[in-house]
């Protein structure tokens, strides 16, 4: 479908944050055919649909890096609780207890909030990893799905039990498929939770498959401790160690980063995925961003799974990694605006492993693509479109998003997704799994 976006009110490109003023866009084969900044466009241009961009504002679509979408089955379930005690306690049971069809039906509910908010692209690590690829393909959107070579059994004995072959099958089946719309990664849960075999096998694995690893490291300071315990060496050394980071990595969290690990980020070109609001709430801490990205490192935003944000709503999370560190350093400098996009769109694509791909808006891009309805009172005055989207903007606020060319929903109304109808699965899965 070719689809003409014409007479924008504001396109955020993406390009450094360069705004520019009523314009049009064309989109073709899945592509940005043009921008146009004198809102102009060809006359030998075919739209197939033609949107009006009359109080709207178009930018990129958004990028979490971190999330475990089926978890909107645990959204609200246990809250107020330490990180440890909510993942082997709540968390890791309650998942015992969750089929391949529940994780299928959590899965779209999170996507469904996800592209309701903005998102077009998500990086996942869970589980029953087809039923997240099937709800991907389902619904349009762009994923980095990882699976793991490694079963980690919780309870009084936890182990590990080794799942390569169906690792390399999900690889096989999924990887660069639907248009290259879905991304296949190695997970690696932890280095707390796997061992320094399982750490060198997932390497090798990522490496011989040609792919990358995505992995939550220094989360917690308990985090450090067990691996100390484990290895005589912190999460990062001892990914360094054994070769996760020999292939490119998303990094969750990275709360407790020494300046050692900082240097070894630097050094192996690791990306971190933010996840402040996930953090906070689970009392883990807060990342030195600033800091991280201050020393070259790419810096990403995540929302983390719906059980411990509880939302995934992007404009939420630039919204707070924007605040967070400007008071806690006492600085307001820190994290402005243009930086905080950056992190949610072109520095998400790249982490996500599409770089130069996604990520902004211009001719040659793959159209991904959201508009924000600005008609409303707290967008007003626009004296700063930048500063509005990370100050102002709700994820309510979005009105049309196209992905891969593709129009996906229009005045906040899917084309092809039902759902109430997920709500109502999702709803009777999440009674079932926790019993009330």
């Amino acid at each position: 479908m070719n689809i003409l976006i014409k007479n924008i009110d504001t396109i955020l490109t993406g390009d450094r944050v360069r705004l520019v003023r009523n314009c049009s866009i064309g989109i073709e084969n899945g592509y940005i055919a043009f921008v146009d900044e004198e809102g102009k466009y060809p006359l030998d241009f075919k739209a197939d649909k033609v949107i009006s961009g009359k109080n709207k504002l178009a930018m990129p679509g958004l990028v979490n890096t971190h999330t475990h979408s089926s978890m909107t089955l645990l959204r609200n379930f246990s809250d107020d609780v330490p990180l440890h005690k909510w993942l082997f306690e709540k968390v890791f049971p309650a998942e015992d207890r969750m089929s391949d069809e529940d994780v299928y039906w959590g899965t779209m509910l999170g996507i469904v909030e996800m592209l309701k908010s903005g998102t077009t692209t998500f990086a996942d690590m869970y589980l029953h990893m087809d039923q997240v690829a099937r709800a991907v393909s389902e619904t349009g959107i762009r994923a980095n799905l990882s699976h793991s070579p490694a079963i980690v059994r919780s309870g009084d004995t936890p182990a590990l039990l080794d799942d390569t072959e169906n690792c390399c099958r999900f690889f096989n089946t999924w990887n660069g498929i639907l248009n290259g719309r879905i991304k296949v990664y190695i997970e690696v849960h932890s280095a707390y939770l796997f061992d320094s075999q399982a750490l060198e096998n997932s390497s090798a694995l990522a490496k011989e498959l040609g792919t990358g690893i995505h992995i939550h490291i220094l989360e917690t300071l308990r985090e450090r401790e067990d691996t100390i315990q484990k290895y005589g060496m912190d999460a990062a050394e001892a990914c360094l160690k054994f070769g996760i980071f020999d292939v490119p990595v998303i990094a969750a969290h990275c709360v407790h980063l020494t300046e050692n690990d900082i240097q070894i980020f630097k050094q192996k070109n690791v990306n971190v995925a933010h996840n402040p609001t996930s953090n906070l709430k689970l009392g883990s801490g807060i990342a030195r961003i600033p800091e991280i990205a201050a020393h070259g490192i790419n810096v990403s935003l995540g929302t983390d799974g719906a059980a411990s944000n509880n939302n995934l709503d992007m404009f939420d999370e630039m919204h707070l990694a924007a605040l967070l560190h400007k008071g806690t350093n006492m600085d307001p400098s820190l994290m402005d605006a243009g930086q905080v996009i950056n992190m949610a769109t072109a520095n998400g694509a790249s982490a996500a492993g599409w770089k130069g791909e996604v990520g902004e808006i211009r001719k040659g891009m793959k159209a991904d693509i959201i508009l924000l309805d600005v008609d409303k009172p707290h967008f007003n005055p626009m004296n700063n479109a930048v500063s509005a989207i990370v100050y102002c903007a709700h994820g309510s606020d979005v009105d049309t998003v196209i992905i891969d060319g593709n129009l996906i929903m229009e005045n906040r109304q899917f084309v092809s997704i039902d759902e109430e109808m997920i709500k109502s699965k999702a709803s009777s899965a999440a009674r079932r799994i926790l019993s009330i």
